[in-house]
């Protein structure tokens, strides 16, 4: 049985302007989810987190692509409620079972969206040690300056959740 180690607030127990977030939230879709009502303990960060889920809608990055760029992240950072969330929004949009498996072993069988997993990899693990010729092999598979910025994007909002559902204690029950 997995721990939580932050409890979820209500509005009305989430200071400051997390209270007003989370009632927004609650008022508009009707439901706040425990990762987000677990965020509002710190009203900087749950703003930073949404302004940043909102902002990384827009990116060029297709929505299948993007999702195995999440599954590839998750699956590195090891957190199995981001993992699955990941599994089910690549469902949708399309992912087969074979191309979600293979995005959480970090690779493709386009060679093109291949590169851009491997990218966004190096980025979440060592990305000091990223090189000029690392861009310009993904440029060579023809993808544009604007989908390898936002990249770090995809990378950095899984980083956000994924570790802070790990620290939070929100994990899937183990299965058996």
């Amino acid at each position: 049985m997995t721990t939580r180690r932050l409890t979820a607030l209500t509005p009305e127990q989430a200071p400051g302007r997390a209270g007003e977030l989370l009632a927004d939230i609650a008022e508009r879709h009707g439901s706040v989810g425990e990762m987000v009502s677990t965020m509002a303990h710190s009203p900087a960060l749950l703003d930073g987190y949404l302004s940043l889920s909102r902002a990384m809608r827009r990116v060029r990055i297709p929505r299948a692509l993007s999702e195995k760029l999440s599954l590839a992240v998750q699956e590195w950072i090891g957190c199995g409620t981001c993992r699955d969330a990941h599994r089910e929004a690549g469902r949708a949009a399309g992912l087969t079972d074979g191309d979600i498996e293979l995005a959480r072993q970090g690779t493709s069988t386009d060679p093109r969206e291949a590169a851009l997993i491997g990218l966004a990899l190096r980025v979440l693990a060592e990305p000091g040690s990223l090189s000029d010729g690392d861009v310009a092999e993904v440029r060579a598979h023809g993808w544009s300056d604007r989908v390898i910025a936002e990249v770090v994007g995809v990378v950095t909002l899984n980083l956000l959740t994924g570790a802070f559902n790990l620290l939070a204690g929100i994990q899937p029950e183990p299965e058996g």
